[in-house]
């Protein structure tokens, strides 16, 4: 690290991270100063948009309204609270839904190219009680775009500085432990420290940190699907000056990947098509104890992930036969009957063939007499039309080999562990003392805040826009800098 050099300006506000949330924040207080200063370690502005489906959910906005579609945003927090059990903070997610439709009208005007089928009530999550759920034609690209755009105007205008591959590294105290600004290092290794009124974390999880994530989930992370530079540094920042953490209690997995390898962060062959509403299952899911831990065609998400989150390492083979795979519609997205045989031949890790049950339980890993023990109640299910498990799909036992097992691995590609804020988002010490001069907003926050120990639609992107419009509207009061 070369000199440290201090700016000699002081900034009305200091966005650290050029996601979701951080971009909003920055628009919305430029157009109210012009010393506004944005931060971030990538070289491209957009953070996890670059990889997620930006997703979003409000209640009572102008889409709504043209449609015919009644909503509230009272109806909105009541879903929440129903789909999460409870699990979510409801002072956050209050200050969300009553604010949510807002951000979405402002979307909207922005040129945001909303997909027209939506709003709709649900699709991969639990459904709302109402058509609530957005997305854009191009998915997280669309939220992108839009929000680039508007700051690429603000810079244009000179109301705000943008600084690519600027990671911070310190947050700046004065002598009574208020943050006073942030130390960061550019691309050369030059350090820079620069002095605001204010600062705002939103600098994303630790979803790619396998460390980290590690140590906070209690679990490694098994994929590779989370934006590369998801490393925690806010986390980092936030407890180095007294912030606390909290939502492990919440972590939560989706219901399976297929992975490449056992390596550290593996790649992806693919995801199964396990949604009763789109294709019923033909093949059981059995645990490494050979047992079957959940009805197959359970048309609940939510149920089948918590199902899967009890069961060791989040893991389970997917288990069926050579009549399944020649008569059953293609299980895996977007391969046919051929591509999924293929995937067999190869040594592929987590794929696996054997001619006889024991001997595929032994190349997979699983309980040889569990696995025999789950196949003959299978196929008892079959035989009569009472399955243990209450499946109503039961269309072929499976009994002609040779026999098929895929291994799938559930993970989380979200933070649920986040830094506390209070709710007007300040970043909070252990007695919920706010530390002055730091809030926060975006995923560092945790996802167990406004989706608890579930997947509530829209409630990762929509909060993280709301709550930087918010912050960069609050932080610097209308007529500052003008």
């Amino acid at each position: 690290m070369t000199d440290t050099t201090a700016s000699t300006d002081v900034w009305d506000l200091i966005v650290i991270g050029g996601g979701t949330a951080g971009l909003s924040a920055s628009i919305f207080a430029a157009q109210r100063s012009s010393k506004v200063l944005l931060l971030d370690t990538a070289d491209v502005l957009g953070g996890t948009l670059w990889v997620a489906n930006g997703q979003l959910s409000a209640a009572g906005t102008r889409l709504q309204k043209e449609r015919g579609i009644e909503d509230s945003p009272q109806a909105h927090l009541d879903d929440i609270m129903r789909l999460s059990r409870g699990t979510v903070n409801e002072d956050l997610v209050r200050l969300a839904v009553w604010n949510a439709a807002d951000t979405f009208d402002w979307l909207m005007d922005q040129g945001f190219d909303v997909d027209p089928a939506c709003p709709v009530d649900g699709v991969g999550h639990e459904p709302y009680s109402r058509a609530r759920y957005y997305w854009g034609q191009q998915g997280g690209a669309s939220v992108r775009k839009v929000l680039v755009a508007a700051v690429e105007q603000a810079v244009s205008e000179g109301r705000l500085e943008v600084r690519l591959q600027h990671r911070a590294s310190r947050l700046l105290t004065d002598d009574a432990g208020n943050v006073i600004g942030v130390e960061a290092t550019d691309a050369d290794g030059a350090a820079h420290r620069f002095h605001a009124t204010s600062t705002v974390l939103a600098c994303g999880g630790y979803t790619a940190n396998p460390e980290m994530y590690a140590e906070l989930n209690g679990r490694p992370l098994y994929t590779n699907l989370p934006y590369r530079h998801s490393q925690g540094d806010g986390y980092t920042l936030g407890q180095s000056v007294g912030g606390t953490l909290r939502g492990g209690e919440n972590f939560f997995c989706n219901f399976g990947f297929l992975l490449d390898s056992d390596q550290p962060k593996p790649g992806m062959v693919g995801r199964l098509n396990t949604y009763p509403q789109k294709r019923l299952p033909w093949e059981i899911y059995v645990n490494v104890h050979g047992h079957r831990f959940v009805r197959e065609d359970m048309e609940s998400v939510d149920a089948r992930e918590n199902a899967l989150l009890e069961q060791p390492d989040q893991r389970y083979w997917v288990i069926f036969d050579q009549s399944i795979l020649e008569q059953a519609p293609p299980f895996i997205a977007g391969f046919d009957s051929a591509v999924i045989a293929a995937l067999f031949a190869d040594d592929r890790p987590y794929f696996y063939k054997a001619d006889t049950l024991e001997e595929l339980a032994d190349r997979a890993g699983i309980a040889t007499e569990g696995l025999l023990s789950a196949i003959r109640g299978y196929n008892f299910g079959v035989a009569s039309g009472n399955d243990f498990f209450g499946r109503k799909h039961l269309p072929a036992p499976i009994e002609i080999g040779p026999f098929y097992a895929i291994r799938a691995q559930g993970a989380a590609v979200s933070s649920a562990v986040g830094l506390s804020v209070d709710k007007s988002l300040r970043v909070v010490r252990d007695d919920d003392q706010p530390i002055r001069g730091l809030w926060a907003a975006g995923e560092i926050i945790g996802a167990s805040q406004t989706m608890g120990r579930a997947v509530c639609g829209g409630m990762m992107a929509t909060p993280a826009l709301t709550f930087g419009r918010l912050l960069g509207q609050r932080l610097i009061p209308l007529g500052e800098g003008q």
